[in-house]
């Protein structure tokens, strides 16, 4: 055996005795993966994973690589590569499951094959580096407990047995990330003498206090009503489930009936009694978040609540070692989590290390999808069976939450539908949607601007919904140029402190009776209580015109005669294709259902729109299909997948604005070496404005912003720089950046 001392990572460059040996760090990294895979039945197949992960840096070129020479050396092929060599013949699908994960721990999960020479198979059959005796000492594997372990995670179905394989593999993949991130960080953080990124409280252990704070909140709503009554009917028989087997649960209630708060008991009290790690709630991503994480920290407590609006992190995938704790990965290890089903489900699907990292801790948590018919019908099928997974092997419950009615049961959806019969939480809905009617809609047909700001000048209290940013900004603008008083615009170009401020001065000027006339998109049609007398929306599918409907007379304070939703088409703003698909089905609906709020309307439309759509809408590239287990070999597509599931058809990336004093103390902390990635991210995310990449490029390309100590921090901290560019009225106009380039060479 060679005397060289081999290390994983470097410390003072000329005295070697506080760098860190490679030995401790793969013991290290080892033990942790294997604890954080152990509750997921996945402990054996983690830990070998993290014991050979960094085996390519017993390769002596790496040391020049740790001396900071300019030397790019693979290794993180190696221990993949010698792990499917020492396979048994009948155990090289376990061999290969391992080999992603090792492969993918700094470029992400890669494919089993490919034109990019990127591929689980060419890079394993590339001329290896010669290691050192030295990584014989790791090499001790038992393949059999790996494959048992697996076993028990892939179901006997031969439809469901290679989505379920590339599962377990995703969630041994997170265990190692997430292990070799923290000792990284732990090596670095001691070095450097800084500390390390916050520890959350465990949820088991407070579940009795969150209960006694949810019980307490509820009572303080003592204001007598029909409405309220009902609601606490409902919340009382929802609660009264929580005993029912963890899996999958639909609540069905109108808009108005407290769905956030009644799924919120449901949790806490189904997390008692099955032990479940966290509560997750994910809404959709064209609405806000800030209402309901903020609801949750009044009844639970800040220290309780992760709030994750969208990602700050790095792009590519090859982080070097040096930087891994530089990263902002959020792990989402905090007892609960309010996030977007972006973020969810594009991290379910992801080959990225950084959002990879936080899989193994969605196993065995509480998911709550509000308004879950809004999951975007092209990723529908591929969605549903990640669902399924994780309720049937991850200890998941998941309740999917809709005003309607359950979209997605195997009973009307038969391709790929979910098991939902006899999981329903809620009282009748037939019964609820009579009492907890409110308001009626009514349909307008064509309105163009100028017939909306006429509508308006006659509603001085009263809201506008359209389909596009654009189309909402003009309409602001014009309304603005008519003079009519109270105008206000929300929009997702406005960072989410922004909004917050904007949402209590909407309730403020509503309650006060002073005129309040809002300009928005279908962002305030989930997660944002509102109560206008009336409203206008532009042609949409009929779930979201039913939500819209939501904010007219949401307190029942209005007779029904008078709350009115208006439905009507933009003939100079066409609605975008997939938009205008639902629009068309609900057109096909209204002709035959005057009352759209009736159940039966809304069955008719989602026969039209899921159940009659069949593969080719509801999975037309075939995604599902991209995991292929053949018994003794694997082909999964984990990257291919991972570019093509985009729940946002235009890549979106985050842009900072640092126009208040918050915000601009964090970014100023960005420069200091000790402050941590993760908590500067976190801090930031509610002063970030998400915008399309290709904007973000004309920014920078044009001098208007800049990606904040990049030596330090990458590619994460995109930061606007000029700030002429934000408006406080209608937020980020990043169409300006071309312009204002142009014009400043102007002499």
């Amino acid at each position: 055996m060679s005397d060289v001392k081999y290390y994983a990572h470097s410390g003072s460059p000329r005295n070697r005795s506080d760098w860190q040996l490679l030995s401790d760090h793969l013991d290290a990294v080892e033990g942790l993966a294997r604890n954080r895979a152990a509750p997921l039945g996945l402990g054996a197949a983690a830990g070998i994973a993290g014991r050979l992960h960094d085996l390519g840096k017993y390769d002596p070129e790496f040391d020049r690589v740790l001396r900071g020479e300019n030397v790019r050396v693979d290794h993180s092929t190696a221990g993949g590569r010698v792990l499917m060599e020492r396979a048994p013949p009948q155990m090289r699908a376990v061999a290969e499951a391992i080999a992603y994960v090792i492969l993918g721990h700094h470029a992400g999960l890669p494919d089993k094959t490919n034109s990019t020479g990127g591929s689980l198979d060419e890079r394993v059959k590339r001329v290896a580096a010669v290691l050192d005796p030295a990584n014989e000492a790791h090499l001790t594997v038992d393949f059999n407990a790996i494959a048992v372990e697996l076993i028990q995670r892939v179901r006997r179905d031969p439809q469901k047995q290679g989505f379920d394989f590339s599962v377990a593999v995703r969630m041994v993949f997170s265990a190692l990330v997430d292990a070799d991130f923290r000792d990284t960080e732990t090596f670095y953080s001691a070095h450097e003498g800084r500390g390390q990124d916050r520890d959350w409280p465990n949820l088991q252990s407070h579940l009795p206090d969150l209960r006694t704070h949810f019980d307490a909140y509820m009572t303080s709503f003592d204001t007598p009503s029909d409405l309220n009554r009902l609601r606490t009917d409902i919340l009382t028989h929802v609660r009264s489930k929580a005993a029912m087997p963890p899996g999958l649960f639909t609540l069905s209630v109108p808009t108005g009936g407290g769905k956030t708060l009644t799924s919120l008991g449901f949790a806490l009290d189904h997390a008692v009694l099955h032990g479940h790690t966290r509560i997750i709630y994910a809404i959709p991503y064209t609405s806000i978040i800030d209402q309901t994480a903020q609801t949750f920290r009044k009844v639970l407590g800040d220290e309780m609540v992760l709030e994750h609006h969208s990602a700050i992190e790095i792009e590519a995938g090859n982080e070097a070692d040096r930087e891994k704790d530089r990263l902002a990965m959020e792990d989402w290890a905090a007892p609960v989590v309010v996030t977007t089903t972006v973020q969810l489900f594009e991290s379910l699907f992801a080959a990225r290390t950084s959002r990879c990292r936080k899989l193994h801790n969605i196993a065995g948590a509480v998911i709550v999808l509000d308004e879950a018919q809004c999951l975007p019908r092209k990723l529908l099928l591929s969605t549903l069976a990640m669902i399924d997974t994780l309720a049937a092997q991850y200890g998941c419950t998941i309740l999917l939450c809709t005003a309607t009615q359950p979209a997605f049961d195997s009973a009307n959806l038969k391709e790929g539908g979910l098991s939902l019969e006899g999981r329903e939480l809620a009282p009748d809905l037939n019964h609820l949607s009579a009492a907890l009617r409110r308001v009626q809609i009514v349909q307008g047909g064509e309105m163009d601007d100028t017939v909306l700001l006429a509508a308006l000048d006659l509603a001085p209290q009263s809201f506008v919904i359209v389909n596009s940013r654009k189309h909402a900004l003009d309409l602001y603008n014009a309304a603005q140029k008519a003079g009519l008083a109270g105008m206000v615009h929300l929009s997702t170009r406005q960072y989410p402190a922004q909004r917050r401020r904007i949402i209590a001065q909407i309730k403020q000027r509503l309650a006060a009776g002073k005129p309040c006339r809002l300009i928005a998109t279908s962002l305030i049609e989930a997660g944002v209580d509102l109560d206008f007398p009336c409203g206008w929306r532009a042609e949409a599918g009929l779930d979201s015109v039913i939500q819209a409907a939501g904010r007219v007379n949401r307190e029942g304070k209005r007779p029904l005669a008078d709350a009115r939703l208006t439905v009507f088409t933009a003939p100079e703003n066409k609605a975008p294709p997939e938009v205008e698909s639902l629009a068309q089905a609900m057109r096909s609906t209204a002709g035959r259902f005057p009352d759209l709020l009736v159940p039966q309307a809304v069955r008719d439309w989602f026969e039209a729109v899921y159940w009659r759509a069949g593969i080719k809408r509801l999975d037309p590239l075939g995604l599902k299909a991209k995991f292929v287990f053949g018994g003794n070999e694997t082909n999964f597509a984990f990257r291919e997948v991972a570019t093509a599931y985009q729940m946002v058809d235009s890549p979106m990336v985050p842009v900072i604005i640092q126009v208040e004093p918050t915000a601009q103390e964090a970014v100023e902390k960005l420069d200091k070496p000790w402050e941590r990635s993760g908590t500067l991210a976190r801090a930031l995310q509610i002063y970030t404005v998400q915008i399309p990449a290709k904007a973000r490029d004309t920014l920078h390309r044009n001098g208007k912003g800049t990606f904040a100590a990049p030596k330090l921090r990458g590619d994460q901290f995109f930061v606007l720089t000029d700030a002429s560019l934000y408006h406080e009225e209608f937020g980020l106009w990043w169409e300006q950046a071309d312009y204002l380039a142009a014009d400043q060479m102007v002499v």
